[in-house]
């Protein structure tokens, strides 16, 4: 799998880099098929509590999937992004099957 990120309004460092790695690699066990994910962690303008935004993109042999989770952190944006991403490849497996 092809791995992008860009971190947009920040520099992200190597240990958020290597966490949103860890986590994308885990995704392999619920789609094989998992060709590319690009990855966008967003610093929102708001000074707000919740301003760490995560947008992951998954190219799926056939459907582009998409989450996009705000957070208080990156790592918690970037785990419900990855907890969404899991249902949504589950569903397109099971309608791959024709289940």
């Amino acid at each position: 799998m092809n791995i992008q990120i860009h971190s947009v309004r920040f520099n992200a460092d190597k240990k958020l880099i290597d966490f949103v790695h860890q986590k994308l690699d885990k995704l392999t066990q619920y789609g094989e098929d998992i060709v590319n994910a690009e990855v966008y962690l967003r610093l929102d303008k708001d000074q707000e509590r919740e301003n760490k935004i995560s947008e992951i993109k998954l190219d799926l042999s056939g459907k582009p999937l998409f989450a996009k989770r705000q957070s208080k952190t990156f790592e918690e944006a970037t785990d419900n992004a990855i907890d969404a991403l899991k249902k949504q490849i589950t569903k397109h497996k099971q309608k791959k099957r024709g289940i």
